[in-house]
């Protein structure tokens, strides 16, 4: 029976290095409610990311649901939908209607030429996506906010660790938010972060995350749990101490890809070759064009599968078609974001994914694109 082999597969740390943790939990016993590990991985994530200010949470979507409550933000948000359900939900849940605008071809992150025509008086913030760990164009999106008085906040989920000239991706926008789910890059098993510029803003989200509570008497705000537990910080602190070598091996597999799909008809690569841009490869998508390549993309789907291959449609549908929003009303032209979420495959892509499976996924699709222009 052949191995199945999946889109992505969480790291974990050598056992032993976390069982030293869980053994100082045992010994102390202090699980949660801002423990030690927590504030030590706290003083690690800044430093890694060149802030002042960090917060760890339970996970990316509460992050970015605090950071949008914590900014008091009114009206109208310029969002994407080509994005996980995530970005949507944290804007409509905390009362805010989405804008949307509609992506780049090249990168699939929002089109800052096409925001301007999307802001109006009840516009408040933008909330763009550094989709796959392609960074937004981040000057054109400041530029547009400052002009306007916007408020940006980035959902970096997929970007962490990455910088554009040498400077940290945090370091753009009013506000960012990572993720650090099992799925991602870098774990802390579920878990996320939200980083902010502003000292009392940075506050104002770590009373949020902790219902609103301002002392033993006093609740100045609607908040929710989003505290990050003890266990959570000691899988982020191990794996913070392999998060290069874990890049240098998803590199690897990223090159491998690039060099054995090139070419092929019918099949775009996202473009890693920035010299300005230092990458995560947190995924590697794909986009099948049917006329070209011969098959659709959910046929290549289907063929992979059957070969033990689980790729995902990563992302499919887009968030403006969820059946939750069909009656929302929400506007904005993405005609571009829906088209290409439904050529998007995106392909195994894990630090310890072998060079021969990589290989024989490459085959596969050079395969299916053979068996679909015979039909």
């Amino acid at each position: 029976m052949k191995e199945e082999i999946f889109v992505t597969k969480p790291y974990l740390p050598p056992k032993e290095e976390y069982m030293e943790y869980l053994d100082k939990i045992w010994e102390t016993r202090h699980l949660t409610n801002h423990g030690p590990f927590l504030m030590e991985f706290t003083d690690q994530l800044c430093e890694l990311l060149d802030v002042d200010n960090c917060l760890p949470m339970t996970n990316g979507h509460m992050a970015l649901e605090m950071t949008i409550q914590a900014f008091k933000l009114t009206g109208e948000v310029i969002t994407t939908p080509y994005t996980f359900a995530s970005t949507t939900h944290a804007i409509v849940r905390n009362g805010l209607t989405p804008v949307f605008c509609d992506v780049r071809e090249s990168d699939c992150t929002m089109d800052p030429d096409k925001i301007e025509a999307l802001i109006t008086d009840k516009t408040s913030a933008i909330v763009p996506v550094h989709v796959y760990g392609m960074p937004c164009d981040v000057k054109a999106i400041d530029a547009i906010a400052k002009k306007h008085n916007l408020k940006v906040i980035y959902d970096a989920a997929h970007a962490f660790g990455e910088t554009i000239d040498g400077e940290s991706i945090v370091h753009f926008g009013d506000a960012s938010m990572f993720s650090f789910h099992a799925t991602k890059c870098f774990t802390s098993i579920e878990g996320g972060c939200s980083v902010v510029n502003d000292q009392d803003l940075m506050l104002r989200i770590y009373q949020l995350h902790n219902f609103g509570i301002m002392n033993e008497e006093s609740v100045a705000y609607v908040g929710a749990n989003a505290k990050m537990n003890e266990f959570q910080a000691a899988m982020g602190l191990c794996n913070l101490k392999h998060f290069d070598e874990i890049t240098v091996q998803r590199k690897a597999v990223v090159d491998l890809y690039m060099k054995l799909l090139a070419g092929v008809k019918g099949i775009r690569l996202l473009d890693y070759n920035n010299e300005h841009i230092k990458f995560n490869y947190s995924y590697f998508p794909i986009f099948i064009d049917k006329d070209e390549f011969g098959m659709s993309r959910d046929e290549v789907y289907d063929y992979l599968l059957k070969n033990g291959i689980h790729a995902r449609k990563y992302f499919y549908p887009i968030t403006s078609e969820f059946e939750c929003y069909q009656d929302s009303g929400f506007r904005g032209d993405v005609s571009i974001a829906k088209r290409l979420s439904t050529m998007v495959l995106t392909l195994p892509l894990y630090p310890d994914l072998a060079t021969d499976i990589v290989e024989r996924i490459c085959e596969l699709l050079k395969t299916a694109g053979k068996k679909g222009k015979l039909k």
